[in-house]
Parts: C-alpha cells; sequence; structure tokens
C-alpha cells in the first residue's frame, strides 16, 4: 500500500489520468459530500471478501478513500492481501480533500 496526499491526486484528475477511486464510506456519507469519480464500495463489502465487482482492477492503480484516511488504510491492507498489486490510501480522506477542494453533493 502507498499514500497518496490530495494534492497528488487533484494534480493527476486535473492531468486526465485514468483514476480508479473507491469510496469505501457508507452510503449515507457519500450521498452527503463525494470527490467527482469516485465509486462507492463501502469497507464492510470489502471485509467479507465481496470484491467480485473490483477484480478487474487487481493489476491497476486503485485509490481508496474514507472520511479521515483510517477506513481506506484498512480496505487497501485487504485488497493488498487479496492479490491487489497497487493499492493507496488518500492521506486525511474526503476531509482533507475538502478543506482546499469543492466535492460534490
Amino acid at each position: 500500500m502507498n499514500n497518496i496526499s490530495v494534492d497528488e491526486l487533484k494534480a493527476r484528475m486535473d492531468r486526465g489520468e485514468k483514476i480508479n477511486l473507491i469510496d469505501v464510506r457508507e452510503p449515507h456519507e457519500y450521498t452527503e459530500s463525494h470527490i467527482a469519480g469516485s465509486r462507492l464500495y463501502p469497507l464492510g463489502k470489502i471485509q467479507t471478501m465481496q470484491v467480485d465487482e473490483l477484480e478487474d482492477l487487481k493489476d491497476e492503480e486503485v485509490i481508496l478513500q474514507c472520511r479521515s484516511g483510517h477506513r481506506s488504510m484498512m480496505a487497501a491492507l485487504v485488497l493488498d492481501q487479496l492479490g491487489f498489486r497497487n493499492t493507496s490510501n488518500l492521506v486525511g480522506g474526503i476531509l482533507a480533500w475538502q478543506e482546499k477542494y469543492p466535492v460534490e453533493k
């Protein structure tokens, strides 16, 4: 697992890079606010190894984010154990993102 800052993620998004951003929060949190282009996949599904929908990303970079960075770090560790080759944790999560960039609601 790697770490990625909100500034690095934003720069990569602005350059038009393909980003696999997985939001591991709960649906009600995602509904309140989320980063454009993120895909909701709650931590509970990952922890119970229900990752079939993510299998096509095993060989690609997967950036995980949550509220503050803790749940996404746990999700990255689980995915690493399941054979995902390139996971990254968004340091500070959506709280850090919201400090610098507007979010979709």
